[in-house]
């Protein structure tokens, strides 16, 4: 679905089903250097379960025109602004990873509208090594290479997958490669100056669902437990042996748990 926002062309896949802003929606927000694509099952799933779903292209990704906000407020301010722009009443907000942090704002502004939140792969501080910030500055590849190393967990590196001939790491790979180097070094320098999740956390009440991997090497399960607590209605669940990448690595199960705790908010 394109549409614009401020001006500027923006797009949202929506799950294979027009948008109805009638029903709850269900806004999904990709990581740094990503884009819509990372839904693939989930968006589809919910999109015939009683959401009208936006995954959207956050500014400067995938279909969506940049430039790319500098910071995570920015990108909540982008993404309240869309949702408004799309029709959007009550909205279900989920986000992974960089897209996490900006749910997290995005739940604060909408206030009331916000019925629940799911965030997948985040802990409060996402610190980005220099060297990773360097290489994605100088457009070096090993920026990527480090991402999908490190954003992959062991056993989908090395195939595993339900769908035969399907590799998690050559596809994590093509993915950021056919982003923008410019745009992945925003993205990261963003979450690395990003310090207001357990802030922005205690201010909401609706339910939420933090989400991890037990094999999550970038946002690490352990590292989790304050925005747990800061939330003041969450729920907490691991994915054995998923890394950082679980809606890709094991679409499935990343799905139930989902399912459960969204099925009454439909």
């Amino acid at each position: 679905m394109k549409f614009e926002v401020a001006g500027r062309e923006a797009f949202a896949a929506t799950g294979g089903r027009p948008f109805d802003g009638a029903k709850p929606t269900l806004l999904m927000l990709h990581g740094a250097g990503m884009d819509h694509t990372v839904w693939s099952l989930q968006s589809r799933y919910f999109a015939h379960h009683g959401f009208s779903v936006l995954a959207i292209d956050l500014p400067g990704h995938g279909r969506s025109a940049g430039p790319a906000p500098e910071t995570i407020p920015a990108i909540a301010d982008w993404c309240v602004a869309a949702l408004d722009a799309a029709g959007a009443r009550d909205v279900v907000v989920m986000g992974h990873s960089m897209g996490a942090l900006v749910a997290l704002e995005v739940a604060a502004r909408l206030g009331a509208r916000a019925k629940a939140l799911a965030l997948l792969g985040s802990v409060p501080e996402m610190k980005v090594h220099p060297d990773l910030l360097g290489a994605a500055r100088n457009s070096n590849h090993a920026a990527l290479e480090t991402m999908v190393g490190w954003g992959v967990g062991r056993r989908a590196q090395i195939g595993g997958h339900r769908a035969p001939g399907s590799w998690v790491s050559g596809a994590s790979m093509r993915l950021l490669e056919a982003g923008d180097y410019a745009v992945l070094a925003t993205d990261l320098a963003a979450c690395d100056a990003y310090g207001g999740a357990l802030e922005t956390a205690a201010k909401l009440s609706c339910p939420a669902l933090l989400l991890c991997g037990s094999d999550d090497k970038m946002t690490p399960a352990k590292l989790a437990r304050p925005l747990t607590e800061a939330l003041p209605n969450c729920t907490t669940s691991v994915l054995p042996d998923a890394g950082h990448m679980m809606m890709i690595e094991q679409p499935d199960e990343t799905l139930d748990v989902l399912a459960d705790f969204f099925g009454g908010k439909a």
